[in-house]
């Protein structure tokens, strides 16, 4: 078994297979009882390594959704039903802070037990659930509005199949272990898997009332209700066989526990206020999202990449990510740069695509991978990751001035420099390229790495090795930094060899990519030395990382601001017209929050405001549209008027981090705002979203002080106040360059 015979998670995108991560189910969903129900909002919980996808009734139905550990599978089904039927729906929601999923429901009408039939909507079911340390706990309050007592024929459907996560996905396996059969006790339900790597696996239901019956999935619990009298029911799952009972106090005691978790991440770094309250609200549930998505490991924390698919470390993800928050937030990027620095190739094998040096792809922890069935329980097909990794280096040491922590892992940092200057580059074209090893590895192993996203002008297919524009321009910033970073440690030798090794890399690239005629960079350039002549938002990310000139730069922004990129939500992947352009495609033209952010910042680093200002507006817009929440990616068909919608693409991931960090990038171009530890925070030509009068910046460490900005609209301009600035603060204007610090 390969991927190949299985499909890959992006071809299962491209052919409508796969399934969301939060926001939309576009498959029907069927219980075993055979109810449809269709389209199907998700939620996901999450508290470490474990995460939980369910659907508005707070049930898992035996689609895709379900409660997962270490990339397995620990419930399929979790649904609650009255005498078998599906209460009706009145409101679902998560917690400000994302900690505590909550349903509401009422009942349909019922048949008697013994006595008068219930009518519909009289009794009140609150179903509210929270993780905490490896547990799910919840709590289902029953309140009756009938006119007498009532038996209420509640039932929990459990199952559990304990699938690896790329079962989940599609991929089909030779053979699988065994699974035991349920055991019953009177509160206590446990079900087991023996996996071929020998671990057992389990998931052990216990209830605080119970069952009356359980058939091996069906669990019914016939509880008396009085008229206006609340019951209620406690539930956990855990591993633990000898856990104590559930209660109420147990479930208050998780809720703070996972709240002051919560809390924890969100204090760190920086705080953001602005005085518009939508506005405001993005930046808080983008923020909440980020502390969800981040597990605390012990080298520190590390923003997993998205749910579901992609609850784990990935590297591109995670550095991407850090530096979206960088100067909000350095320990984020600290804790990217230690787990890398640790999980750093050291030995090459094609069926990992490793070789010395390399920065990791992804980790994964399940079964298929302990197993070897699948490259990625340590996986390194990504051709960017390496130089993203010493780019991030970089950048938080300028951030920081914590030369300590680079010195720890310099020798990682000269590692990940010599497989860039040597295995990097298979064919000693001065390119960093990429061909996977194995047919179980990645096609295409850039950030679009779906099977279609790297093509020549007419469509055909490149041959290999493939060496992609944005990643020499990460090639660049990681040895300009590498440069300032050998300075800064007192060697100028090292510090001079890779300066010039920056500028060539920048010269190369230029006479290279550059299509004169479309005036535009080429999207690769493959193992012919042929350029792909195709205008894709890869070229953006050649502003961001300082390569073209500024004669380039202003005909690459202008296109990328034109109709053929811009879709009235931000940037897509892939302009107009192009041979495989496609809007609803996965990378071919849909628009992706964390790209769209990487070009405002490229553009802001060219000195454009206004397309700034007007890619975060459409981006915020968008959030709106999405319930504050960007997803991983939506169409990119364009926006038709002031009452139309981004149109969702159905198996994004959501919450993902780096759409989660995507406001965080864009607002600091915006406020055309950078911190360097040596000479404090910098802001050139200032500008506030539209709608935005006023945004605090607050707790902001500078060099090992604490500092408060304050952005405010003053007529036509924005002024900005510093707490540090010459003792007090005084407002800037924004035609000068503000320094402080």
């Amino acid at each position: 078994m390969d991927l190949p015979e299985a499909k890959t998670l992006h071809e299962k995108r491209e052919s409508g297979t796969g399934n969301p991560g939060a926001v939309l189910d576009p498959g029907a969903a069927q219980s075993a009882s055979g109810e449809t129900r269709t389209p199907r909002t998700l939620f996901a919980l999450k508290s470490g390594d474990l995460f939980f996808v369910a659907d508005s009734h707070g049930d898992v139905v035996g689609d895709q959704d379900g409660l997962f550990l270490n990339d397995t599978r620990l419930l399929s089904c979790f649904r609650l039903t009255l005498a078998q039927q599906t209460p009706s729906l009145l409101a679902s929601r998560l917690s400000r802070d994302n900690v505590v999923f909550t349903s509401h429901m009422t009942n349909r009408p019922l048949p008697p037990l013994g006595g008068v039939s219930l009518p519909e909507g009289v009794v009140h079911i609150e179903r509210q659930r929270v993780l905490d340390a490896g547990r799910l706990y919840e709590r289902i309050a029953l309140t009756s509005y009938a006119a007498q007592e009532t038996i209420l024929p509640l039932e929990i459907e459990i199952r559990a199949d304990f699938v690896d996560m790329f079962e989940v996905r599609g991929m089909k396996r030779r053979k699988r272990g065994v699974t035991g059969k349920p055991l019953c006790a009177a509160t206590s339900f446990e079900f087991s898997y023996t996996g071929l790597d020998g671990i057992v696996r389990r998931s052990i239901v216990r209830t605080s009332e119970p069952a009356a019956s359980f058939d091996g999935a069906l669990a019914r619990f016939p509880l008396a209700l009085g008229r206006h009298k609340t019951l209620i029911l406690h539930l956990e799952v855990g591993p633990e066989r000898d856990a104590p009972p559930p209660d109420e106090t147990r479930w208050r005691q998780a809720c703070a526990r996972a709240r002051r978790a919560m809390r924890r991440k969100l204090k760190r770094g920086a705080s953001l206020r602005a005085s518009n309250l939508v506005f405001d609200e993005w930046l808080q549930k983008s923020r909440a999202d980020l502390a969800l998505l981040t597990a605390e490991l012990p080298s520190g924390p590390y923003p997993y990449a998205g749910i579901p698919w992609f609850s784990t470390p990935f590297g591109r993800d995670g550095i991407i990510t850090a530096l979206q928050t960088l100067w909000i937030d350095p320990s984020l990027a600290r804790g990217v740069l230690a787990y890398l620095a640790e999980h750093q190739a050291m030995e090459t094998s094609a069926f990992r695509d490793s070789a010395p040096g390399k920065i990791m792809h992804e980790t994964r922890q399940g079964e298929m991978a302990a197993l070897g069935e699948i490259p990625f329980g340590l996986y390194y097909g990504g051709v960017d990751s390496t130089p993203l990794f010493v780019m991030l280096a970089g950048a938080y040491a300028e951030r920081t001035g914590d030369l300590a922590f680079i010195d720890r892992i310099w020798a990682a940092l000269e590692r990940a420099m010599q497989w860039i200057e040597g295995a990097g580059d298979s064919n000693g074209d001065g390119f960093v390229d990429y061909a996977r090893a194995r047919d179980t590895g990645l096609a295409n192993q850039g950030w679009k790495d779906s099977n279609d996203s790297v093509f020549h002008a007419n469509g055909s297919d490149p041959s290999g090795p493939i060496a992609l524009a944005e990643v020499q321009g990460y090639v660049h910033a990681a040895t300009a930094a590498m440069a300032d970073l050998s300075r800064l440690r007192g060697d100028d030798e090292a510090a001079a060899r890779y300066g010039a090794r920056a500028n060539h890399v920048r010269e190369r690239i230029e006479s290279a990519f550059w299509i004169e005629q479309d005036r535009f960079y080429a999207l690769a350039i493959d193992g012919d030395g042929r350029p792909c002549a195709v205008r894709a938002s890869n070229a953006a990310h050649l502003l961001y990382t300082g390569v073209s000139s500024q004669e380039r730069a202003r005909a690459v922004i202008d296109a990328l601001l034109g109709p053929g990129f811009s879709n009235g939500w931000g940037v897509r992947t892939l302009a107009a017209g192009e041979a495989r352009y496609n809007p609803m495609s996965y990378h071919n033209g849909s628009v992706w929050p964390h790209d769209t952010a990487i070009a405002v910042a490229g553009m802001a680093r060219y000195g454009e405001r206004d397309g700034v200002v007007r890619l975060l507006s459409e981006m915020f817009d968008a959030a709106v549209r999405f319930d504050m929440r960007l997803p991983e990616l939506f169409c990119g068909l364009p926006r038709r008027g002031v009452g139309d919608a981004p149109v969702g693409y159905p198996v994004a991931c959501m919450p993902q981090a780096w759409a989660s960090g995507a406001a965080f990038m864009m607002l600091q171009a915006c406020l055309g705002l950078s911190i360097d530890s040596r000479y404090g925070v910098r802001v050139r030509r200032p500008r506030l979203p539209p709608g935005v009068d006023m945004l605090t910046i607050g707790g902001l460490d500078v060099g090992g002080a604490t500092e408060t900005l304050t952005f405010q609209r003053v007529g036509a301009h924005v002024v900005v106040y510093s707490d540090r600035h010459f003792g007090g603060a005084v407002p800037i204007n924004n035609a000068a360059e503000f320094e402080a610090g």
